[in-house]
């Protein structure tokens, strides 16, 4: 076969030269579409870029290069998208965040978020609707649909900051007494009763008369049961609770004017009490934890975990589910956590010091060998005349030697534990061990294992992080290393191993540094060789012989830092107070009256009825009641703000005097952050107002640019009141002046 010279020339191995000139050919048919997409991507234009690779991706579907550079791209769009998505839904900014789905579903049709993040903004503009009545309920005093409301939203976003504000607003606008729903407002019409020795079903007779109440009564409610009650200035609501708790009887609502009167024992209970069931997904907690802890205080009648999804699920009356969902919203909050900053620093130092003249530590005589040593076995003392002194070569060794060294070893590493976790750090080395058996019976047969040593730096932390933000660390710190090897019986090895160690727990600030050393390993060797006695001199010892000196050195230092990445977020305090009932009904209604109100009750003496009236009872100011003139008169001020604004949005302070008497005072608010508008008095952080008898007043805020992501608070001071005849009286002010301006967006 005859070859071409050409293609032998081309069947060459290629140069650097060939190989470059290759490249370039590549690079020229790339497609310029490529180098485009590149440009706009360094132009923070990832859009533009994925539409031109898609262009030439129809021109050319074959080109892979097209296709792996538009995946590359689709996934920076993807990643930008997602945040930009969660950051808006955060945010509230519902329309934009909608784009921005679509936009992502056009980039990634079957990406698995899609779904979630479509039923989250459907949920979050519910949620927003939800809220905004909430807020509207809390200014008009609707405290129980307020609170439904948030518990609402609650139950599907545990973490909704905005239902957390109404529910701690809410619960500190009533006392701990008042926790419990009430009835509606046909049922808290004033009233007054004063039976002796009446029956029961007279005195809800006239009681229905007077209100205008449907009262049904269950089959085994006595008729003959007597009553003896005495009530003045009470709401129709509390006189049916004291009546019916004294009578052994509980009540059902039917609906906004009738109620069901039945008798108070368990399978009553479980005949006519309407029981509800809620699922409650649990973020933090434990949920075997909480189950036990919801079986001891609400004694929930039915109830069932799922430990997979952290979820409970319990069906009891709606006051016992209440009573349940704001135990888990007491306990299920985010563990803290701390970021440990741990330095640990080992300074060695080395010295060795070689001073002196070493000698030959042999001589010869004898006949010389044809090997240059002497001759071996048996020479003639005839030759005496051929013998020779020898002696090593050289004879004197001076010997001038010193070494010096620092050595610093520094691991550095940062540590992210939970509360009351433990974390570890293994910084070395696994040192094997091998060891062999030995079979002696029968035939002999060896088996070999190996084991492995942990040799370096460990160091053990156990962090807990207390409610004043200091850390209480257990350190456990060990540092070994590997003097030498040692050979065991049968060939085995084994090794000596130095170690220092140390144990302690410290307490901390957030932020403070603490420094453990201390740990020092010291070595101070000194030897002489050389000529016997003559090299022990004191100072001419170092001419007959060498001395060496060897020193070593070292120190383990650790400092240790924690930064609390995360603490404890504890409840308000109204939301950790909660209205437990009775021991028998857990969650239940309570029977305490308002303070205002005045009752007898008296046990029935089975003697005839000696009075029976049952009177409306209009309210009246207080020195219409002979009894008010003895207490103290006191002037109520009611005031509320707005819970929630949005940047640069106005602020409403609404003030309601509920007393008969004049009130004088001043609203009070942070003028760096607070304005007055237009046209109102008062610009460096006070509002005078007056307040006639029964009167209403709304100021209004602008909040600036410095009140964007903050919570403020609005007061009310200087408070005085007078009566009809000028003379001073107590005032009681009546509400929470927090509202939170959100961040600008």
């Amino acid at each position: 076969m005859k070859l071409n010279p050409f293609h032998s020339l081309l069947a060459r191995p290629a140069g650097p030269a060939l190989s470059l000139l290759a490249a370039l050919l590549l690079a020229a048919c790339a497609n310029p579409a490529l180098r485009q997409a590149d440009e706009l991507v360094r132009a923070n234009q990832l859009p533009q870029a994925y539409e031109t690779l898609e262009q030439a991706r129809k021109l050319d579907p074959q080109d892979q290069a097209l296709r792996a550079a538009q995946l590359r791209i689709a996934n920076q769009m993807t990643t930008r998208l997602l945040a930009q998505i969660e950051a808006m839904r955060l945010a509230g900014r519902w329309d934009e965040a909608h784009e921005a789905v679509q936009r992502l579903r056009e980039v990634d049709a079957k990406h698995p978020r899609l779904a979630w993040f479509e039923a989250e903004l459907a949920r979050g503009r519910l949620q927003e609707a939800k809220l905004v009545s909430a807020r509207q309920a809390l200014r008009e005093g609707r405290l129980d649909r307020a609170d439904a409301l948030a518990r609402e939203i609650l139950a599907e976003s545990p973490n909704h900051v905005g239902a957390r504000l109404v529910m701690s607003q809410s619960a500190q606008a009533r006392p701990l007494e008042a926790a419990s729903s009430e009835m509606g407002p046909a049922f808290q019409k004033p009233v007054t009763l004063e039976f002796r020795d009446a029956p029961m079903r007279q005195v809800f007779e006239a009681l229905a008369r007077s209100s205008a109440i449907n009262f049904v009564f269950d089959k085994d409610v006595r008729s003959d049961a007597k009553v003896s009650i005495f009530l003045r200035n009470v709401s129709l609501d509390e006189a049916m609770r004291v009546l019916l708790s004294t009578q052994g009887l509980d009540r059902k609502l039917l609906n906004d004017s009738s109620v069901l009167i039945f008798p108070n024992t368990a399978a009553k209970q479980r005949e006519h009490q309407e029981l509800i069931t809620r699922t409650l997904y649990l973020t933090n907690a434990d949920v075997k934890q909480v189950q036990a802890m919801v079986r001891t205080i609400t004694k929930v009648r039915d109830i069932h975990i799922d430990e997979r999804l952290n979820l409970m699920v319990v069906r009891d009356t709606p006051e016992v589910v209440r009573l349940v969902e704001k135990l888990i919203a007491s306990v299920d909050l985010p563990e803290p956590e701390v970021m440990l900053e741990v330095e640990v620093m080992e300074l060695s130092s080395d010295r060795v010091n070689d001073l002196g003249l070493k000698f030959a530590d042999q001589v010869s005589y004898g006949l010389p060998g044809f090997n240059g040593g002497l001759a071996s076995g048996l020479v003639e003392l005839g030759q005496h005349n051929n013998f020779r002194t020898m002696v090593a070569n050289p004879a004197v060794v001076a010997t001038i030697r010193g070494n010096s060294g620092n050595g610093n070893i520094l691991a550095n590493p940062k540590i992210r534990v939970r509360n009351r976790d433990k974390a570890k750090v293994h910084i070395g080395q696994k040192v094997p061990v091998f060891t062999t058996t030995t079979n002696f019976t029968g035939s002999t047969s060896v088996a070999a294992s190996v084991s492995y040593l942990d040799v370096g730096l460990k160091l053990d932390v156990e962090p807990t992080i207390q409610l004043d933000n200091d850390v209480i660390i257990k350190v456990g710190l060990e540092i070994s290393n590997l003097i030498r090897q040692v050979q065991g019986p049968g060939g085995t090895t084994a090794y000596e191993i130095g170690t220092r160690q140390t144990g302690t727990t410290l307490r901390l600030n957030d932020g403070e540094t603490q420094v453990l050393a201390g740990l020092i390993s010291d070595e101070d060797r000194r030897s002489a060789s050389g000529i016997p006695g003559l090299s022990e001199i004191p100072v001419l010892g170092s001419l007959f012989g060498v001395r060496t000196e060897d020193r070593k050195k070292t120190e383990v230092v650790l400092m240790i830092t924690p930064r609390i990445v995360r603490n404890l977020a504890l409840p308000d305090a109204g939301l950790t107070r909660l209205a437990g009932g009775t021991d028998a009904s857990p969650g239940a209604f309570s029977s305490l009256l308002k303070p205002n109100a005045k009752a007898g009750v008296g046990p029935a003496q089975g003697g005839a009825v000696g009075l029976r009236a049952l009177t409306p009872t209009p309210s009246a100011p207080p020195e219409a009641s002979p009894n008010s003139m003895a207490a103290p008169q006191e002037a109520v001020l009611r005031f509320e703000v707005s819970p929630q604004v949005a940047p640069g949005g106005t602020v409403s302070v609404t003030l309601k005097n509920d007393s008969g008497f004049s009130i004088k005072g001043e609203v009070e608010y942070d003028a760096s952050k607070l304005a007055p508008t237009q046209g109102a008095a008062g610009g460096n952080g006070r509002v005078p107002l007056e307040l006639l008898p029964r009167g209403e007043k709304v100021v209004i805020l602008r909040a600036l640019p410095a009140a964007n992501g903050q919570v403020l608070n609005v007061g009310v001071g200087a408070l005085a009141a007078t009566g009809p005849n000028g003379e001073p009286v107590l005032v009681r002010l009546d509400g929470t002046g927090l509202v939170t301006v959100d961040a600008a967006r």
